[in-house]
């Protein structure tokens, strides 16, 4: 992997920045506990705050879902801006400052070309599984989707067949590296000026290095879900923010220096 050698030996030169290891390191298998501690632990230093950025970022997402199709695209186009901006937020909150408003649209004012080339490049990956879902279960429920039949789209998919089922498993399939190419994206452009490609690359091979510990990260993370959706969803208002901090969490140990910071 190439990576230009300013960004590894730059050690802090941005927004207070731990020093950038690469390509990112191996931990041990039981890190993804770690990381979900880690996240509880940032969520407790401002849990109003965190609370009252969830709500914003839901309100976003909403208003544009009012916007049909492009509504959606400008949705994944601004999301790794967000994320961004939640990265110095929990670097604030790390190196014992506050986590504020403004950090959640920090993204708008540094990095933001970049961070809009990562949303970009996560948009084709989420083209070319739809394409190849397409090809398995017809086209037709794809456009049905896409134009708002979701009615007409959903009765389609109601009648299970092979070819869905096949479809439906090889998107899944792709879409695992996708989200891994997309995890660290974000922490990496805005924290250390990765260029987006190579920020894609890095976060794709460090989290297959780290498969196990992801693993473990997500069927812990997806029984809080279940737990947090019992009393009426309002457990998601802690949940969403420990799996942001988590994150951040899982950056700082794959791809950082985590003592003496």
């Amino acid at each position: 992997m190439s990576i230009p050698t300013a960004l590894a030996t730059d050690a802090a030169n941005d927004s207070g920045a731990p020093v950038l290891t690469m390509p990112g390191r191996g931990c041990r298998a039981g890190a993804g506990v770690d990381w979900i501690g880690e996240g509880w632990a940032l969520f407790r230093k401002a849990p109003l705050m965190w609370v009252v950025l969830t709500v914003i970022l839901f309100l976003i997402h909403v208003a544009l879902g009012f916007v049909p199709f492009l509504g959606s695209i400008a949705g994944y186009l601004i999301s790794p801006i967000l994320a961004g901006g939640i990265v110095l937020g929990c670097r604030s909150l790390e190196t014992g400052g506050e986590l504020e408003l403004e950090h959640l649209f920090a993204g708008f004012r540094q990095r933001t070309g970049s961070l809009l080339v990562v949303g970009a490049l996560y948009i084709v990956g989420m083209v070319a599984i739809v394409l190849v879902f397409g090809v398995f279960a017809g086209f037709s429920v794809v456009s049905a989707f896409l134009m708002g039949g979701e009615e007409q789209a959903i009765a389609q998919l109601a009648a299970v067949s092979l070819p869905l089922v096949l479809g439906g498993l090889v998107a899944a399939a792709l879409a695992v590296p996708l989200m891994a190419a997309y995890w660290f994206a974000p922490a990496l452009v805005m924290m250390h000026d990765v260029p987006p490609v190579e920020a894609m690359k890095a976060s794709l091979g460090a989290c297959f290095r780290n498969f196990i510990g992801f693993l473990l990260y997500g069927i812990v993370m997806l029984l809080l879900v279940i737990v947090a959706a019992i009393p009426l969803g309002l457990g998601l208002l802690v949940w969403f923010p420990v799996l942001m901090a988590s994150t951040y969490a899982s950056y700082r140990a794959v791809f950082t220096e985590t003592d003496g910071d």
